[in-house]
């Protein structure tokens, strides 16, 4: 499945649109990725942990969208936009959610 963030496909026309395509992942934190990511915004740095789960995240909610552009019987997902957010209770939770447009290309 070809997946781009451009609105189109150099050399390869869309023959067929199948319409806007969602999917997301929410991936909790705990209590353990909070006090690393606190250590590390006292003494500066990256937040490995925290990228490692935003990661997996982003991994997850790519997968769901390709799997419903395979529902819709696409072969390729363009116009792809990523969004990062937190969610649940004092923003406790990493949401990651994806859209684009399901076509045949």
């Amino acid at each position: 499945m070809l997946v781009t963030t451009t609105p189109f496909i150099e050399g390869r026309p869309v023959q067929e649109y199948k319409g806007a395509i969602y999917a997301q992942s929410i991936l909790g934190a705990n209590v353990v990725f909070d006090l690393m990511a606190a250590i590390r915004d006292f003494i500066g740095g990256h937040s490995r942990s925290y990228e490692r789960l935003l990661a997996k995240a982003r991994e997850d909610a790519m997968k769901n969208l390709i799997k419903e552009a395979e529902k819709v019987g696409a072969n390729a997902v363009i116009a792809v936009d990523l969004d990062y957010n937190t969610v649940g209770p004092q923003a406790s939770m990493l949401m990651v959610s994806v859209s684009g447009t399901a076509v045949v290309i």
